[in-house]
């Protein structure tokens, strides 16, 4: 007997680092508040496209994945949402934007204690950064594979 599909919702978000300060998003939408750059995964677009693909266009800057931070998975009754957090540097000197756009209204370089002067979509944001400032471990991008690929 064959089961009903599960919809299933891929997200992703980038803890962008350049020395000790993280880039946020000021969104247009969810309230314009500060956010990581973050979005939905698009059909046929791996987690690490995504996430760079997600960057540029809210913040206007390029960048090089370097870690997972965590994936999480949140099944509910109605679906199924899974979350890729990683980390991230920008390629080059590339300064975020200043001008809204579609995607935001602007973006920038913050400490972890300037976010707490920020209002945040959620405490998710400062507890990733916190995180990431402490030490925290991070898995490498090479953990997040596609179906069939060499183990080699």
């Amino acid at each position: 007997m064959s089961r009903e599909s599960i919809p299933t919702w891929f997200f992703v978000l980038a803890a962008v680092k350049l020395g000790n300060r993280y880039l946020l998003i000021h969104e247009r939408k969810h309230g314009q508040l500060w956010y990581l750059p973050a979005g939905r995964v698009e059909p046929g677009e791996d987690f690490i496209s995504a996430a760079k693909r997600e960057t540029l266009e809210e913040a206007g800057i390029p960048i090089e994945v370097n870690g997972i931070v965590r994936i999480e998975h949140s099944p509910s009754l109605h679906g199924s949402r899974v979350r890729v957090i990683v980390s991230a540097k920008p390629v080059d000197d590339t300064l975020p934007k200043s001008a809204p756009d579609e995607e935001s209204l602007e973006a920038g370089w913050f400490t972890v204690a300037q976010m707490s002067n920020l209002a945040l979509r959620g405490p998710d944001v400062l507890e990733i950064c916190s995180y990431l400032e402490d030490g925290g471990p991070i898995a490498p991008v090479t953990i997040l594979s596609t179906e069939g690929a060499s183990f080699a």
